[in-house]
């Protein structure tokens, strides 16, 4: 066998990861919740659909610690890629697609608990007589309410690690990136303190590129549920929470006019219930609300949502 044979695409083993990601996830979610449980929603799409494919949405609602935690598992194909998809690849336009991937939005119920998203696909478009063309996206980040730098750094030096066991000059290109996309344009702020993100990536190989989005996967529970652990008893009132339910409007803002996962399912007709599980239970927007100046709230504004390296 050719080392170019040798690294062709292997599409199970892909989604066999992902299946397995899936229940590592919500099976630590659960044990540290320890008062709710995931309900699984299977679901096939109709064979009227634009889509074809099935999938299963886990939700957990109403925890101890979780408001709500969703975790969904997708693997569809199409006949023609969405313009989200081929915005930046005009010479993807009217290609097939197949893809698989598994996202997650946990939205904490104390404010001193961050706000934390996972996506990692995988994504192959083909065309009769053409070469496929496949890449591997995602990653993750954190949006924090309140200030703490332990918890960032923690949150960053894990992600780093993460990339260094792949290729020690991965972590500032897929920080960098990750800065730049979730960044909410007509607030000027960042969505959180960052992370992760990849698109299009396809470097070196099937399993080079692989072997990156496994470790940022899998990375993904010991850069976040210390942090959890550290946070999850601490007392809060009404301000906090008031505070809390202000943020997550930033969080929805973004999700349901910047981000192109989101964009993506909905114009491929994906299931809305699925693709909209990121949104949070309970939000609040108030015009012009303003932090008090000095607070950990202001501090929050001023110091975390803006590109830094916290290493």
């Amino acid at each position: 066998m050719s080392i170019a044979e040798a690294d062709l695409p292997d599409v199970p083993s892909v989604e066999a990861w992902l299946r397995g990601l899936q229940d590592r996830i919500c099976a630590a979610l659960e044990d540290r919740d320890g008062a709710a449980r995931f309900r699984s929603d299977t679901w096939r799409k109709p064979p009227d659909s634009t889509l074809r494919g099935n999938g299963d949405t886990r939700i957990l609602e109403g925890g101890a610690v979780f408001e709500r935690a969703g975790v969904a598992l997708s693997l569809v194909d199409g006949d023609r890629l969405p313009p989200s998809a081929t915005a930046a690849r005009p010479e993807l336009s009217g290609r097939g697609f197949r893809a698989m991937g598994v996202s997650l939005v946990l939205h904490p119920r104390n404010p001193y608990v961050p706000t934390t998203h996972l996506n990692v696909r995988y994504l192959v478009a083909e065309k009769a007589g053409a070469t496929p063309v496949w890449w591997f996206g995602g990653g993750y980040d954190l949006t924090p309410y309140y200030p703490f730098k332990e918890d960032a750094v923690h949150w960053h030096q894990t992600a780093r690690d993460a990339c260094d066991a792949v290729g020690d000059s991965i972590y500032p290109r897929l920080k960098q990136h990750c800065d730049e996309y979730f960044y909410l344009k007509h607030r000027g702020e960042t969505r959180g303190i960052g992370g992760l993100f990849c698109d299009d990536w396809n470097e070196n190989g099937f399993a080079a590129s692989f072997a990156l989005i496994r470790a940022i996967g899998d990375s993904f529970l010991p850069a976040y549920l210390p942090i959890v652990e550290r946070r999850t008893r601490t007392p809060y009132g009404e301000r906090e929470r008031d505070w809390q339910l202000l943020r997550r409007g930033r969080y929805v803002e973004f999700n349901l006019v910047w981000d192109r996962g989101t964009l993506f399912g909905l114009q491929s007709g994906g299931r809305s219930e699925s693709i909209l599980m990121s949104m949070p239970p309970e939000v609040r927007w108030r015009y012009d609300a303003q932090p008090e100046p000095g607070s950990p709230e202001a501090e929050l504004l001023t110091d975390y949502l803006h590109p830094r390296d916290w290493l």
